[in-house]
């Protein structure tokens, strides 16, 4: 038989554990990488990740587990967006938006593809409140 294991890329921080470039060995028809697939397990709902944005690279995300709230920005208009495990949709997030998440349920679980293999060049960062946001969820 004819198999193998790759390693995944796995980071922590204070805010989330992240596996990169899960699937590294999908290849394109000229047997080039397109894209990559990471997946972030967001432990806390204190932390914002917030801001960046990109020139090249779509981002398309999807609520595994739990919620999170996602904020878009053009730089002059700011738009607030719920993600849910039980309302499963995906989010595609096109180049020039900043964007970023606030789990709002411990162990919330987020997986995104990037179109692009992750280049530290392409992506432009901004502070939480930079837009003048809020980051707090209304009480229902």
């Amino acid at each position: 038989m004819k198999y193998h294991f790759d390693p995944i890329d796995f980071h922590m921080d204070d805010r989330a554990e992240r596996y990169l470039d899960v699937f590294n060995d999908l290849l394109t028809q000229d047997n080039a990488m397109k894209g990559q697939i990471n997946i972030s397990y967001v432990n806390s709902t204190e932390h914002v990740v917030a801001w960046h944005k990109h020139e090249k690279q779509t981002d398309y995300w999807v609520c595994i587990k739990g919620s999170f709230k996602v904020g878009l920005s053009d730089g002059e208009k700011t738009d607030f967006v719920y993600l849910s495990d039980r309302d499963p949709e995906v989010l595609e997030i096109p180049p020039e938006i900043y964007h970023g998440y606030k789990a709002l349920e411990p162990n919330s679980i987020m997986l995104y593809y990037l179109s692009e293999k992750y280049d530290p060049s392409d992506e432009h960062r901004a502070k939480a409140g930079d837009f003048g946001e809020s980051w707090e969820t209304e009480n229902k």
